[in-house]
């Protein structure tokens, strides 16, 4: 029997958009997303690594943990996520984030058991050790620095068991300068059922660089490179191979189907339309007029234009794209009135 290649949605919602609303939408940071910071193993990772593309360089310096790996991503994915909904909000930011380990594991798609408390341990520990030197721009700024991609981090209080409950990390500068600037792009919630870790790398890449244009194409030799991938060019082009025919079966990429050429060459990326809206199409779609009376009855007292305004900067912010407009903003409806009661 053939394995599915997503993992199991281990925390499923009866109402996504109830979690879509209350909780941030997963945002990446686009210097992280292009470049190949994180190892794709899940070994320790110990090689030090430098890359140079047009005239930027990066070196990732592992500690005896290793390298911080792509799954260790889904630390920063969650904390850059919470930091641009508190200024989407209105709210005060800093580089120092505080939640509770549980809502960072269901929100990544993790194990809720003690093993996956473990693995968030050793993930703090690695995103901590691994150093960075390089001379990217984030936020308007040109840093030469070393530094580490979180500052530090704190276990704020455990249960008896040993489990940890809240959790206190400070970004780096450099990522925090990132967010301020809002070089972000949301990632697709599936994102973390992929399995393989080159599998999250190939997204990354293409949500950064296909973005919702219909096709993006890269020499295989190029895309090894950014993948960060130490395999051999023959080795590689096996792996993107095998990836290729089970999104052919499963169409399990998020957002993208991907191919190669015809001479083996080029990975093609194509957009399966499912990547957000940019905020001035999601401002441009009309919504039936029927829609309205309904709304009003579920939102009772409130001026249903005033709530169509707050729905429509809610997805331009949250970069979301409904498939069935009047369903998604009656549900705004029914959640506003549910949150706010009368006005």
């Amino acid at each position: 029997m053939a394995i599915d290649p997503l993992l199991p949605d281990r925390h499923p919602t009866p109402d996504f958009f109830v979690c879509d609303i209350f909780d941030a939408a997963p945002k990446g940071d686009m210097g992280s997303m292009e470049h190949p910071i994180f190892s794709l193993t899940t070994k320790p990772d110990t090689r030090v690594r430098r890359y140079e593309h047009r005239g930027m360089t990066i070196e990732i310096k592992p500690s005896v943990d290793g390298l911080a790996t792509v799954h260790d991503r889904d630390v920063l994915i969650y904390c850059i996520s919470q930091i641009i909904r508190g200024m989407n909000d209105g709210r005060d930011v800093s580089r120092t984030v505080r939640f509770h380990a549980s809502d960072l594991l269901r929100a990544t798609n993790r194990e809720t058991s003690g093993r996956g408390y473990e693995l968030l341990k050793g993930a703090l520990e690695r995103l901590s050790g691994t150093r960075i030197s390089t001379n990217i721009t984030t936020g308007g700024q040109e840093i030469f620095e070393n530094f580490g991609l979180i500052e530090r981090s704190k276990i704020v209080r455990e249960t008896r068991d040993g489990r940890m409950q809240e959790v206190e990390i400070v970004l780096s500068e450099w990522v925090f300068n990132a967010i301020r600037a809002r070089e972000v792009l949301t990632l697709s919630r599936d994102y973390f059922r992929l399995r393989k870790p080159l599998e999250r790398r190939l997204y990354e890449l293409a949500r950064k660089h296909c973005g919702s244009q219909p096709e993006w194409r890269i020499g295989l030799e190029l895309l090894m490179k950014k993948t960060g991938s130490n395999s051999t060019l023959r080795k590689f082009r096996f792996l993107i191979q095998k990836i290729v025919e089970e999104d052919q079966v499963h169409a399990h990429i998020p957002d993208y189907s991907v191919r190669l050429s015809d001479d083996r060459s080029q990975v093609i990326f194509t957009s399966r339309g499912s990547v957000p809206l940019m905020a001035s199409e999601v401002a441009a779609q009309s919504l039936d007029p029927d829609v309205y009376e309904l709304g009003r009855d579920l939102a009772p007292g409130w001026d249903i234009r005033y709530i169509e305004q707050q729905w429509r900067s809610w997805l331009a912010r949250e970069e979301i794209e409904p498939k069935h407009p009047e369903r998604h903003f009656l549900k705004f409806c029914r959640s506003w009135f549910e949150r706010r009661g009368h006005p």
